[in-house]
């Protein structure tokens, strides 16, 4: 069972930056896919971003250009970089891991983005 727990989450005025960290329970290098995912309201889970084994990276068309996902193996943790953070960004973000035809679910993070 693989554990994940996000961090990072906050309140932030458009325009500002935040940092997600989410923390894996054991090593991260055979897992075979990592990824960010966000809920809003009303809205379904989507794909915010992904590291596919292999370096392979994706993101969401929304999100290119001002997100940033990147891993640390030494520490099992995936980071995700929000700059340019807009009030559409507003969600709760979830760390997601896919090992060997498992996905596994952080408990969420909460991001809002309002003056």
């Amino acid at each position: 069972q693989v554990r994940l727990v996000e961090s990072g989450g906050g309140l932030v005025q458009p325009g500002g930056s935040l940092r997600l960290s989410c923390a894996a329970s054991e090593s991260i290098f055979r897992f075979n896919a990592m990824g960010w995912y966000r809920q809003a309201p009303g809205k379904q889970r989507e794909l915010v971003a992904a590291i596919i084994s292999g370096g392979t990276i994706n993101y969401a068309d929304s999100v290119k250009g001002r997100f940033t996902i990147s891993r640390d193996n030494a520490k099992n943790t995936v980071y995700l970089q929000m700059n340019s953070l807009k009030p559409e960004d507003t969600a709760v973000y979830y760390c997601n891991a896919y090992v060997y035809g498992v996905h596994y679910w952080g408990q969420g993070t909460q991001v809002t983005v309002s003056s």
